[in-house]
């Protein structure tokens, strides 16, 4: 597998981001990290809106947090597809379940797609 930089904008990576309804959460608890997939949505302003099972702790650790979230698709056919990250401040919700994460950086990777092992 090859991931090829693409000198694109953040919004372009965030449009790959639109396709889809699953992601993960990256976060830190007492230094460690620790990733939680996650149902998300695009907000019209580019932040993301993420459903999480916000208890008091978790809340807690992702409120005023710096995180990471990334989303990809991949073909299992040939190994193509993509993979977007957003790092950012998270804002919790508690009561609402959901975490607002304004991007501050956005990267993307394209994965190019690999031959079957029999047309090498």
């Amino acid at each position: 597998m090859e991931f090829e930089r693409e000198a694109v904008s953040d919004r372009q990576w965030l449009a790959l981001l639109a396709g889809r309804q699953v992601g993960r959460l990256v976060y830190t608890v007492g230094a460690l990290p620790a990733v939680l997939p996650v149902r998300f949505g695009l907000e019209d302003d580019g932040s993301l809106l993420l459903w999480v099972p916000v208890t008091v702790g978790l809340g807690r650790a992702l409120d005023r947090a710096v995180v990471a979230f990334e989303a990809s698709e991949v073909s299992e056919a040939d190994g193509g597809g993509w993979s977007v990250t957003v790092l950012g401040h998270a804002t919790a919700t508690p009561g609402a379940g959901t975490v607002r994460l304004r991007p501050e950086l956005v990267t993307g990777r394209r994965l190019a797609p690999v031959a079957p092992a029999g047309e090498r």
